[in-house]
């Protein structure tokens, strides 16, 4: 996979920020549409997704400022849910390049609550980032025990979807959204979020078979 794909993959999960971060007005909405932005380019530049043997490496070497789920939280979840500390502290690990730093202290929070769905959440963000966008068994198992926390809340299967989206497992990601638009109320306001990503996807589909020999 190419890395201009990544890069579309990546502006499916701007697209879901922005749509989440809608309600927020002036100067936040202006800094957050520009996290938003600068963490899907820097990945798009740095991560080089084609180069296996490089993953552990830029992983290690580099930092990531943001993740679409880092940026999100807050205004999906509140700001002063226990997580608050542990999901701060994780990110700046992270912004450094220190990944493995960062998945720990999101475990040492999950040690004291152990059923924070949010934290659960974080720890499969993580997870992906220190694999350098692969979606690891552990994130895998993450992402779902997240989603057995919180059955109803959309986050979830939303941030799982975009997690399987760049690792381009194109269809894993469209099942996963496809069930949750159908246990989601008609007037659900994440249903036009996960319609835009459907779309995407299919968009990054066919460029994908229309490059390949």
């Amino acid at each position: 996979m190419t890395s201009w794909l990544i890069f579309l993959l990546l502006a499916l999960a701007v697209l879901a920020g922005l749509r989440w971060l809608g309600g927020m007005r002036g100067a936040s909405l202006q800094f957050a549409l520009s996290a938003l932005l600068i963490a899907a380019a820097g990945y798009a530049w740095q991560g080089r997704p084609g180069l296996r043997e490089a993953r552990p490496a830029a992983a290690a070497e580099r930092g990531i400022a943001q993740t679409p789920f880092s940026m999100a939280r807050k205004e999906l979840f509140g700001q002063f849910d226990a997580s608050g500390a542990w999901l701060t502290l994780s990110d700046g690990y992270r912004a450094r390049g220190d990944t493995k730093g960062a998945v720990d202290i999101v475990r040492s929070g999950l040690r004291k609550y152990p059923d924070n769905a949010v934290l659960w959440l974080g720890l499969a963000d993580a997870l992906v980032v220190h694999g350098d966008g692969r979606v690891t068994p552990a994130a895998r198992a993450a992402f779902e025990r997240a989603g057995r926390l919180a059955p109803q809340h959309p986050a979830p299967r939303l941030f799982y979807g975009m997690a399987l989206a760049r690792s381009g497992s194109f269809d894993e990601a469209e099942r996963l959204w496809r069930a949750l638009l159908a246990d989601s109320p008609a007037d659900a306001p994440w249903r036009r979020v996960v319609e835009d990503q459907l779309k995407l996807v299919d968009e990054a589909r066919e460029m994908q078979r229309t490059t390949q020999p």
